[in-house]
């Protein structure tokens, strides 16, 4: 069975969110068991998402913290920097146009996030869009 991208994003969100989780709490792990543990199938463009997103996290970080007004980056929910990471990582490497990825950042937000938060992601994501060498 076939993944859509969006059921695809939604899987990195988790994948990144648990990975942050471990991370955090200096809890061991291997890659390759956090993605047997959440895709059913092999999915090359989660892996291919969640490894740039992990190769480059400082410069993401870094990009999305320039864009944070009144926010910091350590005050977001692990959903919410898994979702802004995962759309920064899709604007900057990779070929997806920018309105699908904004979009489809906001829909995972809406879902995940409050409303507050919401707001703030489609700014961030704007801004990069708008003052970052972005791939259209």
């Amino acid at each position: 069975m076939k993944m859509s991208r969006t059921e695809a994003r939604e899987k990195i969100m988790v994948i990144l969110y648990q990975i942050d989780f471990y991370i955090k709490n200096n809890i061991e792990y291997k890659l390759e068991d956090v993605f047997n543990e959440n895709l059913e199938i092999d999915n090359k463009y989660v892996k291919d998402i969640v490894n740039g997103v992990l190769n480059n996290i400082d410069k993401i970080d870094s990009t999305i913290s320039k864009y944070l007004e009144n926010w910091d980056l350590n005050r977001l929910g692990k959903t919410d920097k898994a979702i802004l990471r995962l759309a920064t990582y899709e604007m900057l490497y990779y070929d997806t146009p920018n309105i699908v990825v904004i979009n489809e950042a906001i829909e995972l937000a809406k879902k995940y996030s409050d409303d507050k938060v919401v707001k703030v992601i489609n700014a961030v994501l704007d801004k990069i869009r708008d003052n970052e060498e972005v791939n259209e």
